[in-house]
């Protein structure tokens, strides 16, 4: 019986997200689309494989930024729910791991460091990956676990944002945002940063500002454009 329920539960969790996948490309589709540097795609392309920063909150609407000849798998949480969003992640060709990499203390109870290890050898093989930046449930406040995989992987993280000027915002401790169709969309991405492999306690604390700063301003602007 449970292994009945597990099943069905799973098959309703993907179908739910294919559904937002095509969703999602409902809202792309109808939407007036600005890139934020206009040559951002290239510029991701050039500079892989990278790793995507974003804010909680922002998951939902974040796939509509990949580049369609570009590898990227993303870190998304082993809570039953994430399987909505890892499902609607494969529609666009975006390989799920699924692990939670925000805090240290979280890594055996949530395999962060099964996590962080599978999104270095990703790095390695010319793969790019995205993860959150912020830790649960602390919205907008940068963890370490995105700093260290820079440092350890030398690649760059990017901050990257997805906002419309008509949305639904979710009562969420993220307040994750959903774009709706005939908006405005930005799409935008932040200036590389890099860590020296050989970066000191106050280094990286001086990069985790840095990142979470870069979020800040990457969103504020970007809502600018749309005229929020």
């Amino acid at each position: 019986m449970n292994l009945n329920l597990s099943r069905h539960r799973a098959i309703l969790l993907t179908g739910l997200g294919k559904i937002m996948a095509a969703y999602l490309r409902l809202v792309r589709m109808t939407s007036r689309v600005t890139y934020d540097p206009p040559d951002m795609q290239d510029q991701l392309r050039q500079n892989g494989p990278i790793i995507a920063a974003l804010w909680h909150g922002q998951h939902l609407m974040v796939p509509l930024g990949k580049p369609k000849d570009m590898p990227f798998s993303v870190m998304i949480s082993r809570h039953r729910d994430g399987e909505i969003n890892a499902s609607a992640c494969r529609s666009f060709d975006i390989e799920p791991v699924r692990a939670s990499g925000g805090r240290p203390d979280q890594s055996s109870r949530k395999g962060g460091a099964g996590g962080m290890l599978a999104l270095l050898r990703l790095l390695k093989n010319n793969h790019s990956v995205c993860m959150t930046a912020d830790v649960p449930k602390i919205a907008r406040h940068c963890g370490p676990g995105i700093i260290a995989l820079g440092r350890i992987s030398q690649r760059p993280i990017v901050p990257i944002a997805v906002v419309s000027n008509r949305n639904m915002i979710f009562d969420s401790w993220d307040k994750a945002t959903m774009g709706l169709p005939f908006g405005r969309m930005v799409i935008a991405m932040g200036a590389p940063i890099f860590i020296p492999a050989d970066a000191d306690e106050a280094a990286l604390e001086q990069a985790r500002i840095d990142l979470q700063t870069a979020l800040d301003v990457l969103h504020e602007n970007a809502y600018a454009q749309v005229g929020q």
